[in-house]
């Protein structure tokens, strides 16, 4: 495995990449992690097995849009391919801490609003699916926003649940109400991180990084909302975002039903204490009124 993924790496780099440094890392959720060098050069490394291939093709295209954006700071990729036993993700490598200081919370909330502000995209969706842990996000082009979020997070979400054998309820039925709750609110589709979770985001020698993308054009408040339930959005994170892009009327609201589909995504990779959370969210949501 090792010398294919050297030599394809070798043909990227226009070099001959010499595999002299492997060091196995704390391996992700669904990955084995790895540091490689040649003495020079460092590089983490990313494998599983080869029917994973798209998802590490859907990271590597994530990473490079967002790269592209020159906002919010994320590992550059560098080769996403196959061995015949394995597929495997390469990205350049960063030393990392946790963030601590609120000045580092603070500056990643104005990376994510600049984010958020660039580009134009008039529909919600992404030319590509992506992937929610091991699960495919379906990312079809969209011009409602209550119909995207309703059906293709929240539906997809509770169908793939269902072929599991777990129910929260009629899944039209809570379709609908997600469809109602968003009702005209249509906002200006920005590029999304999508996964911003405390999982997600550490401190490097060039400020605040994030990784694990899962990217699509949607409402700016779906990453707060993540952000919010599971990562870095404290105070410092929250002034720093408002300083350049201030939260609109009724996010507080609109917080539940996004930070709802991520428990759904919880729910449907881990199960245990998800399923519980799901079925009395799911509860309150139906009975409140929009």
């Amino acid at each position: 495995m090792w010398q294919a993924i050297t030599q394809q790496l070798s043909d990227v780099l226009s070099f001959e990449f010499i595999l002299r440094e492997k060091e196995r890392l704390n391996d992700g959720e669904t990955n084995r992690c790895y540091l490689i060098g040649d003495g020079e050069q460092r590089y983490f490394i990313k494998v599983n097995e080869r029917n994973c291939l798209a998802k590490f093709e859907a990271e590597f295209e994530n990473l490079s849009a967002l790269n592209a954006t020159a906002t919010l700071c994320v590992p550059e990729p560098i080769l996403c391919g196959t061995t015949k036993t394995h597929s495997f993700l390469v990205l350049n490598h960063y030393v990392t801490k946790p963030l601590q200081l609120d000045a580092d919370f603070y500056q990643l909330g104005q990376q994510l609003a600049r984010l958020h502000c660039w580009g134009e995209q008039r529909d919600y969706g992404y030319d590509a699916d992506t992937y929610v842990g091991l699960n495919l996000q379906p990312n079809a082009w969209h011009k409602k926003w209550c119909l995207f979020f309703a059906e293709h997070r929240i539906g997809w979400q509770l169908q793939l649940l269902k072929e599991k054998g777990i129910e929260f309820g009629d899944i039209e039925t809570i379709v609908q109400k997600v469809k109602l709750s968003l009702a005209g609110h249509q906002p200006n589709p920005s590029l999304l991180h999508g996964a911003l979770s405390r999982h997600n985001v550490a401190l490097s020698f060039a400020g605040p990084l994030c990784y694990d993308p899962s990217s699509f054009w949607g409402d700016r408040e779906y990453d707060l909302a993540i952000a919010e339930y599971d990562g870095p959005a404290n105070a410092a994170f929250m002034q720093g975002y408002q300083a350049l892009s201030p939260l609109d009327n009724g996010y507080q609201q609109r917080k539940t039903v996004y930070q709802l589909y991520y428990l759904l995504c919880l729910c449907n990779q881990y199960g245990g204490e998800y399923l519980i959370e799901c079925d009395n969210t799911i509860s309150s949501f139906l009975v409140e009124k929009h």
